[in-house]
């Protein structure tokens, strides 16, 4: 991975303001700019600047990238690369604050939500304060207080935007919020056809767009006059970014809340331990359902019990619906020799590929590599071949085959591949065309169906084995997201395949209790109480990475304010042909940690503040 640019220097006839986006040469290419501040004439030469666009970035915007690309370590462009401009109004200084210019504001179709006491308690608590966080049961009804908060930001004149984890970003949500907000409702996610995107950005842009929802790159939309963020979901952990650079939505949110002057509510039935520590709370409790919810645990591992196959012909025949939960996409997560005990791995990453039996392949969930199903191992030329692990397409094949006329539908990434296959699978488990559900994460959010009685959540020891100081808190809180679909109307059982039932035993029913527990396991050693940060090196050259990694490694043993946690090899050394090796860095405070970073930056180093995984 190449170095990111520092700021280059570009001369124009005309003065320009800082923030609007130019057209520039770099190299033989012509690319867009964006002018960050105006430089005296260098004693060196510079190329011209050959169009000036007709969009341009805001002030706030031009602050986040910079908080950014201080934060995070990314390049100012890099950040910049997020943000949607605004477009330049007839008339307008591109120089201004456009967030205060007040475009025209059309009213749109509104229904009056009525709030229990305690809903209006918690309305009360979050118009008090400039961060809150709104810690509300599944089925408290969070939705309704978001809406009624954003009613009272809309009379004002004022937009609002609210955050979700892309995979909540289903057809259900945008029914609810359209039926109370009409047209001045909007949605965007990736899933979006480019004529949509343009539809959308379009109403953003004249002001109709009056309440955004989306995925966190909504946040870096040009909507002017906001005047309300909520972040649902808070917990999520798709509101951190995978690649460079590595911000997360939601701290991203309560920076910008900050630089606008506006509320900034956060919402959770299972909030983030960070979350819950730093900023003042609401607990709303219990919800509209008084139906029971009973927890069976099945002490084993992974696999299709005949006690779990029982439960789900049982629940068939008594015209039920259910879920099933499984952290395993495609048929099974390896395949393996029994002769030798060799795990077929992709040749450019550390792991081992995922068996996809429709499409007769192997596949690498990390770089994407797809080889042909192979007959015999490629060490031993033994044909005894074995998988190890189940996977949702695998477990969807077996639960086929238990009752005759039992609709068994899979939902994960493999087959929830666009929105219209995400809206006509929703659509037809609402209508009852599908008895069970079979999928991964994706189950845990965006359901509001009545009547599934039937939990079966598996592989959550896994989790909770993980090698990760958030194991316990991961595990626990996806047990309750996934549990929380099921009883909505009728009692449910929640089937729990686990050898740990005396630790999530004690919690389901008081998630704070948990995070109590766990902030004071974590003092003195893990967030909140510490900074983390990790330092990843990659290269093609394994043994360049390795020497520029110990020599970091070695400099940063040497500071007061900085402990260095570990390093060497990671976890999965290997992805897309890159050999990694990373830097785990911790200290009480952020400004320390980056001032470390600094004094060892490299090309081959690509900076992770508060880390989330670590493989």
């Amino acid at each position: 991975m190449g170095s990111p640019l520092d700021p280059l220097t570009y001369h124009s006839e005309t003065p320009l303001c800082t923030g609007v986006q130019v057209r520039v040469t770099l190299g033989n290419r012509e690319m867009n700019g964006v002018v960050v501040e105006p430089t005296e004439k260098p004693d060196f030469k510079t190329q011209p600047i050959i169009e000036v666009t007709p969009f341009f970035f805001s002030t706030t915007q031009i602050k986040m990238a910079q908080f950014m690309a201080e934060y995070y370590g990314c390049s100012l462009g890099e950040a910049l690369n997020l943000c949607v401009p605004f477009p330049v109004i007839l008339g307008l200084d591109p120089g201004i604050h456009l967030e205060k210019t007040g475009f025209p504001i059309k009213s749109g179709m509104t229904i009056d939500i009525t709030l229990s006491p305690a809903q209006g308690e918690a309305l009360n608590f979050i118009r008090s304060h400039p961060v809150s966080l709104l810690f509300g049961d599944t089925g408290a009804g969070k939705s309704e207080i978001y809406m009624k908060r954003m009613d009272e930001i809309l009379s004002n004149g004022k937009r609002a935007l609210l955050l979700l984890p892309e995979i909540s970003l289903t057809p259900q949500m945008e029914e609810r919020f359209k039926h109370h907000f009409g047209e001045v409702f909007v949605l965007w996610h990736s899933k979006m056809t480019p004529k949509q995107k343009k539809t959308t950005l379009a109403k953003i842009y004249d002001g109709s767009a009056r309440i955004v929802a989306g995925p966190r790159s909504a946040l870096f939309l040009p909507i002017q006059e906001l005047g309300i963020i909520v972040v649902d979901e808070e917990h999520d952990e798709s509101y951190k970014s995978s690649s460079r650079p590595r911000y997360n939505a939601r701290d991203m949110a309560i920076y910008t809340g900050k630089i606008l002057d506006i509320p900034v509510v956060l919402g959770s039935a299972t909030p983030s331990l960070a979350s819950y520590a730093k900023y003042p709370y609401f607990r709303l409790r219990g919800g509209y359902y008084t139906s029971k919810r009973t927890f069976v645990f099945e002490p084993s591992i992974e696999a299709l019990t005949s006690f779990i196959d029982e439960e789900i012909v049982r629940n068939y025949h008594e015209a039920h619906q259910g879920i099933v939960f499984i952290p395993t996409r495609a048929n099974f997560k390896y395949m393996m020799c029994d002769s030798c005990g060799y795990t077929i791995q992709c040749p450019f990453c550390s792991v081992g590929m995922s068996l996809h039996r429709h499409a007769k392949a192997l596949k690498c969930h990390y770089c994407n590599y797809t080889e042909m199903l192979p007959r015999i191992c490629p060490k031993c030329q033994s044909s005894h071949l074995t998988n190890s692990r189940l996977g949702t397409a695998e477990a969807v094949e077996h639960l086929r085959t238990l009752v005759d006329g039992m609709n068994v539908a899979q939902f994960d990434r493999d087959v929830i591949t666009t929105q219209n296959k995400l809206i006509k699978t929703l659509k037809a488990f609402n209508n009852r065309e599908i008895d069970l559900l079979v999928g991964t994460q994706m189950l845990s959010k965006g359901h509001d169906y009545h009547d599934i009685t039937l939990g079966v959540v598996m592989g959550i020891d896994n989790l909770l084995a993980q090698a990760d100081y958030r194991a316990r808190e991961k595990a626990l809180s996806l047990l309750i997201q996934i549990a929380g679909r099921s009883g909505r109307k009728e009692d449910s059982t929640v089937i729990v395949q686990s050898f740990n039932e005396s630790f999530f035993r004690i919690y389901l029913d008081d998630y704070e209790l948990f995070l109590r527990s766990e902030l004071s396991l974590r003092d003195g050693k893990y967030p909140p109480h510490k900074k983390l940060a990790r330092l990843l090196y990659s290269h093609k050259n394994g043994l360049k990475a390795k020497e520029v990694m110990e020599e970091a490694a070695m400099r940063l043993s040497t500071l007061t304010m900085v402990e260095v946690v570990g390093y060497g090899a990671s976890p999965i050394e290997r992805i897309g042909g890159k050999y990694r090796f990373q830097i785990l860095l911790r200290s009480d405070k952020s400004t320390e940690l980056i001032r470390a970073i600094k004094s060892v930056k490299s090309p081959l180093c690509e900076i992770d503040m508060d880390p989330i995984e670590f493989t």
